[in-house]
């Protein structure tokens, strides 16, 4: 039987963290769905998506990420992706689930990525 953990924790103010571990597909993405369903509503400015230990994931599993994307960015919300796994990156250059520039492989990159969006912030 497939198995996922969720874990979501808040970083700051307006950003939230989800890890995800095991295998996210057709037997528990709707455990994903009812786990960020009251974090969606929140309204983050950030949803950081860190799967480091997330090992699988299908088609039903992206279709949680594009829901999320999409609530998320109707708001002025992003979504990133934090440590994904080689194969876990692969499938999503393959179907362009994420641009490239919203994956980071390591927690100092997107440290670099959100300096940068802030400082154009404080330019402008």
């Amino acid at each position: 039987m497939s198995t996922l953990s969720i874990q979501i924790e808040p970083l700051e103010q307006d950003t939230r963290r989800v890890l995800l571990g095991g295998r996210l597909d057709t037997h528990t993405w709707s455990h994903l769905e009812s786990a960020l369903e009251p974090v969606l509503a929140e309204r983050p400015g950030m949803l950081l998506l860190d799967l480091q230990a997330l090992e699988y994931i299908s088609s039903a599993g992206l279709r949680s990420f594009f829901r999320a994307r999409k609530q998320l960015a109707a708001h002025g919300g992003k979504v990133l992706v934090l440590h994904p796994q080689p194969q876990i990156r692969k499938v999503f250059e393959l179907v362009k689930a994420f641009p490239l520039n919203e994956i980071f492989v390591s927690r100092e990159e997107l440290d670099v990525y959100l300096e940068a969006m802030q400082e154009k912030v404080r330019e402008e």
